[in-house]
């Protein structure tokens, strides 16, 4: 059975709702802001596109296909002593694409549940790691120690879950591709120059089954979540209310 055409959830249909790793994601950040999009179409507002970060992205995957078609370790792998290469797939294109991703169907719930890869890394053993491309631009080392990093575990976890779910031998160990921006060349020159390292990282993607049960309950309410403490959209909306 297709996807149901709306992008809103409707608790009567039987058909299936396509469900984002995104999604999963805003709920577990906010029920009430995510209840809001998804089963009343009022979204958050958007925010700025970071085309560079993108555009970082797509250099990367253009530089370890390269590596892919030729199926040799990349010099950064080599340097991380990463006995990998990267994984060769015909549906790689697809696991990328931010409309298509890897999917899988959740019987549960219903949710065609998907998520879009930057890339994967097969071992000698057979084992398969999932990595991430990330981009920014600060002093000091680089780590996975902030607090807005857990969303960014949750993603690589979130992966690991769906490849596991489509029979793939996945590695709990994922990798970071993490490029910092360097601010103290002499010159700008129409370049930018990037400190590019690798932050291995252990998953655990046993919580994701429950977070989507929980998701559905969710969006099965008749009435809307309470506001979230510690969201901005949240308190404003209760600002507003309050004021009028």
């Amino acid at each position: 059975m297709p996807p149901r055409k709306s992008t809103l959830y409707d608790p009567k249909s039987k058909e299936l709702f396509k469900f984002s790793r995104t999604k999963l994601e805003n709920f577990m950040s906010c029920p009430r802001c995510f209840y809001l999009d998804r089963r009343l179409g009022i979204k958050q507002p958007d925010g700025l596109p970071f085309t560079l970060n993108v555009a970082v992205d797509g250099l990367l995957k253009r530089e370890f296909d390269l590596y892919r078609a030729k199926q040799k370790i990349h010099p950064l792998m080599e340097k991380y002593a990463i006995p990998a290469v990267p994984f060769r797939h015909e549906k790689l294109d697809d696991w990328r694409n931010n409309f298509h991703g890897i999917q899988m169907l959740h019987k549960k719930t219903n949710f065609l549940v998907f998520g879009a890869i930057d890339d994967v890394w097969a071992h000698p053993d057979g084992n398969l790691s999932i990595v991430d491309y990330k981009a920014t631009a600060k002093k000091g080392d680089l780590s996975l120690n902030e607090e807005w990093h857990v969303a960014w575990k949750r993603q690589m976890e979130i992966y690991q879950w769906l490849f596991r779910q489509n029979g793939f031998r996945i590695s709990d160990t994922g990798y970071f591709v993490y490029c910092n921006g360097k601010k103290d060349c002499e010159k700008f020159d129409a370049r930018l120059e990037f400190n590019i390292e690798i932050h291995a990282y252990q998953g655990n993607d046993n919580w994701v089954e429950q977070e989507l049960i929980k998701a559905k309950d969710c969006l099965d309410r008749s009435q809307i979540p309470d506001y979230t403490d510690d969201c901005g959209f949240c308190q404003y909306q209760k600002l507003l209310v309050s004021t009028t």
